[in-house]
Order: C-alpha cells, then sequence, then structure tokens
C-alpha cells in the first residue's frame, strides 16, 4: 500500500496511524503542498477533490482519512476496530462524523491558523474547539474509549487534532478524562506520534 500524505496533515496522520496500528506494511509518498502538489494534474488523478490522505492500495484508491479507516478495517476483517453489529457501527460513524464535522471546524481549524497562517478568525475556532472538547470529555466521564470499550477507529479519528489542539492556542489541561484518553491512545502498540510544531501553546 501506499499513502500520500503530508507530516503536518492531521487527517493523514489519522491514516497513518491506523496503518501502524494494524502492523500493514506500506510506503508513504509525501506531497507538497506548500508547492500546491496536490493541486497538479497528477494527483488530482488520484484524488479530484485535491485532497490529503489518499490510499493506493494496488490499484484501489481511497480518499478521504475517515473512509481509509473504514476501508483498513473492512479489509483486515478487524471487527474489533469496526464493529458489525447495527448499534456499534453507528457509535462509530457518529464519531466519524463528529471527526469531519466539529473537530476539522475546531481544533484543526485553529492549528491551521499557526502551523500553515489560514484565515480564520481565532475567537470563533478556539469557542468551537473548546464546545466539542468539553462534549467528548463528557462522553469519557465512564468510559476508557470513545465508542467501545477497547479502542475503534473512533479514537484514531479524533487523535490526531485533539493531541495538538495547543498548537492553535486550545488549552486542553482542564480537560482530564481527554488527557488520560490521549495518553492510552499514545500507548498503544504499533503507536506513530503526530509531528509536533512549536507554535501557539506548544511553542
Amino acid at each position: 500500500m501506499k499513502l500520500y500524505y503530508h507530516p503536518l496533515s492531521g487527517h493523514s496522520h489519522r491514516a497513518r496511524l491506523f496503518l501502524s496500528l494494524l502492523a500493514i506494511e506500506h510506503e508513504l509518498v509525501p506531497v507538497d503542498l506548500a508547492n500546491k502538489e496536490h493541486k497538479e494534474a497528477r494527483f488530482l488523478r488520484l484524488n479530484p477533490f485535491g485532497q490529503l490522505p489518499v490510499l493506493d492500495d494496488g490499484g484501489t484508491i481511497i480518499c478521504d482519512s475517515n473512509a481509509i479507516l473504514v476501508y483498513l478495517a473492512k479489509k483486515t476483517e478487524r471487527t474489533d476496530w469496526l464493529p458489525e453489529d447495527p448499534r456499534g457501527a453507528a457509535v462509530i460513524q457518529r464519531w466519524l462524523s463528529v471527526a469531519a464535522g466539529q473537530i476539522a471546524h475546531g481544533p484543526a481549524q485553529a492549528r491551521l491558523i499557526n502551523v500553515f497562517k489560514a484565515p480564520y478568525r481565532p475567537e470563533e475556532v478556539i469557542a468551537r474547539s473548546h464546545a466539542i472538547l468539553t462534549l467528548i470529555e463528557a462522553a469519557l466521564e465512564d468510559r476508557t474509549w470513545i465508542a467501545a470499550a477497547h479502542p475503534t477507529i473512533a479514537d484514531v479519528a479524533l487523535y490526531s487534532y485533539v493531541a495538538r489542539a495547543p498548537e492553535g492556542d486550545v488549552n486542553i489541561e482542564q480537560y482530564s478524562n481527554i488527557r488520560l484518553w490521549l495518553n492510552r491512545v499514545e500507548t498503544l502498540p504499533g503507536f506513530v506520534d503526530f509531528q509536533k510544531t512549536p507554535v501557539g501553546l506548544a511553542a
């Protein structure tokens, strides 16, 4: 498998992390975002949306980080990471939607301001970040993992941007359940770290 990625992309890290947790051999193919390689015709043939990451599994092309998580869990028949039962699958999907929605428009955008100089309004995205982090903190009040009694792709989908939220000036010190959960993810066999950037509260 080949994973087209960027080391500072949380979406890319999400896919890379799951490949590593599953111990799947893969080749990392860096894409130069600064020089807009992701908008060149060669890359757009892989993903017409011009976004990372992209997984190439022997010619089967999977775009979108959450879709890659689902694909890998299904391909390897790892029902521990993605349950087959209706309720279990629905709970996972709920958190994948949070990752694509509130996380993308909260901690991810806040971080983009400092890491990539994105033109978002800090006060708005930081407020959105704390709104979703408060909900995640509450969800973790009486459980070890976000969607089941064991780690699932929901934990993988949420991890990267929550872990690097301080880079976007989002303080996570008050979220004790989240910080314990981050530590649990980081001790999973096969964990690979998301490259740190010394900006914001992480400077």
